[in-house]
């Protein structure tokens, strides 16, 4: 089980900080990370960090947006600074096991609204 919290109203210009929690699992987590999704939109990949911290951003957020990793507790975060009306969207965290074939996990979206 994938729960994310952090989401919510801010100013361009603001920050907000999320984080998705795993819970439950019996496997060895490979990447965590993010997607968001937009009305009428496909979800667009945000980031991901490996078990490794390898990491990996979306143009569109890079230098605005830092993931990072507690491996031990099994928590993502994302730190999204200098946020911009089109961040606005339901983030979605994720994860994917070392097992590929286990296929990936999705938490619950949590909206992210950025006025202007």
């Amino acid at each position: 089980q994938l729960q994310a919290f952090g989401g919510g109203l801010v100013q361009a210009g603001g920050s907000l900080r999320l984080s998705c929690a795993a819970s439950g699992t019996t496997f060895r987590i490979n990447l965590m990370g993010w997607y968001r999704q937009t009305p009428g939109k496909g979800r667009e990949f945000v980031a991901h960090i490996a078990n490794w911290g390898g990491t990996d951003y979306a143009f569109s957020v890079k230098g605005r947006f830092s993931i990072s990793r507690d491996t031990a507790k099994d928590t993502v975060y994302l730190q999204m600074n200098s946020l911009k009306p089109e961040d606005t969207a339901v983030y979605y965290c994720y994860l994917q096991p070392v097992i590929t074939t286990l296929g990936t996990y999705w938490g619950q979206g949590t909206q992210v609204t950025v006025s202007s």
